[in-house]
Order: C-alpha cells, then structure tokens, then sequence
C-alpha cells in the first residue's frame, strides 16, 4: 500500500524522512463522528509498509460540529518513534502496520 504524495507532509524524524498524510475529507463514518481521524505515515525515500494511525480524535471534517483539532507534526513524530518501538519496520514491503490509539474516544452525537 503506497502513501499518495500528493497532500502528503514530509518529516524527519531521528534522521530518516517520511511523509504522512490525513484523508481531506471525512469518510462517513467519521463525518458522522462514529470513526475517528486515520492518518497513514511511509518512509520518503524507500516506502515499504505504511503505518496507520488511528487517533483518539474526531476528524476536523465531521459535520456534527463537533470540536476536533488538528494532527501537529510533533504528534506524528512521536507516533512514528512508538511504531517503530511497536515492531513498525518501514523500509520492509508487507501490510500496514496497524497502530490504535483510540483510548477512551466518545462517538459525537
């Protein structure tokens, strides 16, 4: 599963470059604010397996005008060295590597 460049964010992170991207518009589960915010993170130079976060967060899209902020790049940053703490070795080809952090997220409504 390659992570599309385009909307992507480049960071490095303990020397190494990934990109990672947020979906720009809600699925409809998570503009419902059923589902919440997914963001997909890959190695820059040598994309292998994608890391998928789910976060403990509503999408800033979802239209109950619920109260969501946004993904920064220090949270992403952090989430990669977990990953990587996790087992996540970006440079090998495989299936995403799944990593949940959705610690006590109330659906809105």
């Amino acid at each position: 599963m390659a992570l599309v460049k385009k909307g992507s964010r480049r960071i490095t992170v303990d020397g190494t470059t990934y990109r990672w991207r947020v979906r720009g518009r809600a699925t409809y589960a998570q503009g419902m604010g059923w589902r919440p915010l997914t963001y997909a993170v890959a190695q820059a130079e040598t994309p292998g397996t994608t890391l998928v976060v789910t976060t403990h967060q509503l999408h800033p899209s979802n239209w109950c005008e619920a109260r969501a902020k946004p993904v920064l790049p220090a949270e992403v940053a952090a989430t990669i060295r977990m990953a990587r703490a996790k087992g996540w070795v970006p440079e090998k080809p495989g299936s995403p590597f799944l990593l949940d952090q959705r610690r006590g997220l109330t659906p809105a409504g």
